[in-house]
């Protein structure tokens, strides 16, 4: 499958509950470097991409790699749950960049 062609700049939110396929989705249409995914973020933060206690600093550092890719004009692809609550801050940064 070819990766999706998506604009420079582009701020793109993958939806869906856990386990539902957003990383294995990411892997297959995304560089690896335009992904920025919640478990990893959660990973460097606590050395596990399950410690849920780790949730609120994972975000925090998946916040600045958004923020540091949009200024730079780089695709960005956020690979988590995205609830609805995230939403208005996914929109607030895509119509900041």
């Amino acid at each position: 499958m070819n990766p999706l062609t998506l604009p420079a700049g582009a701020l793109c939110a993958l939806v869906g509950p856990p386990g539902a396929g957003k990383s294995t989705f990411a892997r297959t249409h995304f560089k690896p470097t335009e992904v920025v995914s919640s478990d990893f973020c959660r990973a460097l933060v606590a050395d596990d991409e399950n410690d849920q206690s780790a949730t609120g600093d994972a975000f925090e550092v998946l916040h600045l790699i958004v923020d540091k890719r949009m200024e730079r004009g780089r695709l960005t692809v956020i690979d988590a749950t995205n609830l609805r609550d995230d939403r208005p801050w996914l929109l607030a940064r895509a119509r900041h960049w």
